[in-house]
């Protein structure tokens, strides 16, 4: 299976894929861009910042719970302004928010990096009912971050490290309960695992950086298939389209002259994604 070209717009790193349920809308980012894209009606729009953003979740039909480099904010879809929710490392200028997403329970993660990756200069984070708790210290690169639909269990990766995480989740909260195992190990493979969504049926759908596709592997982690994607760096899958078995995926131009580097892909699947969780603020 190929993806298409969805948008030709090239993101110098495009990331952070969301299909908003309610807008039946793809938004997604360019992070060293600063900007948050969207195609409305037909039409492009773009949302342009002064600093780094990276990953969303969709809090009701015109709100978007929005990651930057110092924070989490509230994001207004109709007046493009946003309203600071929690400070993110803002007292940290080595560091930025890369990988995110809301959780079944209302909460989201969001993953933070160094600019360069530098080692161990990141972390996982989560927001819940008001409170922002580090989970996962000591991370190069986060990404990966998605969620069992049985919400049994989150996955998470360190893309320097090159393993899949499995973190068991506490039904009625679902913060953290007990030690990540290793759930599929790629550290011996030449590409980077990055961005995951997983689908209704278990599959974890993982972006392989460097390869140009995405895998999906098995609730087991035995791999399945793969979506070829025609540049290197696919940085991020999403599920959507009007029955969520349409595979998004962005992609990254930094460092890629040619086209289609950066641009935005589809490709028609036979899987059925989760419906994105409301983040509950």
């Amino acid at each position: 299976m190929t993806a298409v070209v969805y948008n030709t717009t090239a993101c110098t790193l495009g990331e952070g894929p969301l299909w908003h349920p309610e807008r039946q809308q793809l938004f997604w980012f360019d992070i060293l861009g600063k900007r948050l894209l969207t195609v409305e009606d037909g039409e492009e729009r773009v949302w342009q910042f002064d600093e780094c953003v990276s990953a969303a979740g969709w809090v009701d039909h015109e709100t978007l719970l929005m990651a930057s480099q110092t924070g989490l904010w509230r994001f207004d879809l109709v007046t493009g302004e946003r309203s600071l929710i929690c400070p993110l490392e803002a007292d940290n200028p080595v560091t930025r928010s890369n990988d995110g997403r809301a959780d079944p329970w209302g909460g989201f993660w969001i993953g933070t990096m160094g600019f360069n990756a530098e080692p161990g200069a990141g972390a996982i984070y989560r927001y819940y009912r008001g409170e922002l708790r580090k989970l996962v210290p000591n991370v190069t690169i986060s990404n990966a971050i998605c969620f069992a639909p049985d919400r049994s269990c989150a996955y998470y990766a360190d893309t320097a490290v090159g393993k899949i995480m499995r973190q068991p989740l506490a039904a009625e909260d679902g913060w953290p309960e007990g030690a990540a195992q290793v759930h599929i190990d790629l550290s011996g493979e030449d590409f980077g695992v990055d961005g995951a969504v997983v689908d209704a049926s278990g599959n974890l759908w993982n972006a392989q950086w460097g390869i140009g596709r995405v895998a999906c592997y098995s609730p087991e982690g035995t791999l399945l298939e793969t979506v070829a994607v025609p540049t290197p760096q696919a940085s991020c899958p999403a599920f959507g389209g009007t029955d969520l078995s349409t595979l998004y995926i962005t992609t990254a131009a930094e460092g890629v002259n040619a086209a289609p580097a950066g641009q935005t892909f589809s490709a028609s699947t036979s899987a059925v994604g989760q419906r994105e969780h409301q983040v509950i603020l």
